[in-house]
C-alpha cells in the first residue's frame, strides 16, 4: 500500500485516519493540505475517485461562493488556490481515494 493523507492539522478526523493506519502498522505519508496543496496530478486522481463535490467542505468559510460558479473548471481554480476549501482527510492509495474518515474502506486496501 502507498497511503497519502492529506489534512488540515487541526482537523479531528485526519488525526482519526492517521491514528488508524499507525495502529494498523501501515507507513502514510501525511501532506498538510494548507501549507503544500494538492498538486494538479494528485486533485485529478482524487476528483476521479470520489468526484469534485465530495472534495468541497460545506462548512467552510467562503465554500457557498463555489455553489455560484457555473464552470467546474472554475471550482477546481477556486479550490486549487484555496485549499481551506478542500474536505479532509483525503486518503489516497494509488488511484483510489476516500475524502473523510472510512475506516470501511481502508480495510479493504488491505485484502
Amino acid at each position: 500500500m502507498n497511503i497519502q493523507i492529506f489534512g488540515k492539522t487541526k482537523c479531528f478526523d485526519t488525526q482519526k485516519a492517521e491514528r488508524y493506519f499507525r495502529e494498523r502498522r501501515v507507513y502514510c505519508q501525511r501532506i498538510d493540505v494548507l501549507s503544500k496543496g494538492l498538486s494538479r496530478g494528485e486533485f485529478a486522481s482524487v476528483k476521479n475517485a470520489v468526484g469534485l463535490d465530495a472534495m468541497i467542505d460545506k462548512k467552510a468559510d467562503g465554500a457557498e461562493m463555489l455553489a455560484y460558479l457555473a464552470y467546474e473548471a472554475d471550482k477546481e481554480q477556486k479550490l486549487m488556490e484555496n485549499p481551506k476549501l478542500l474536505k479532509t482527510p483525503i486518503v489516497r492509495n494509488k488511484k483510489t481515494a476516500t475524502i473523510g474518515y472510512c475506516p470501511e474502506v481502508w480495510k479493504t486496501w488491505s485484502d
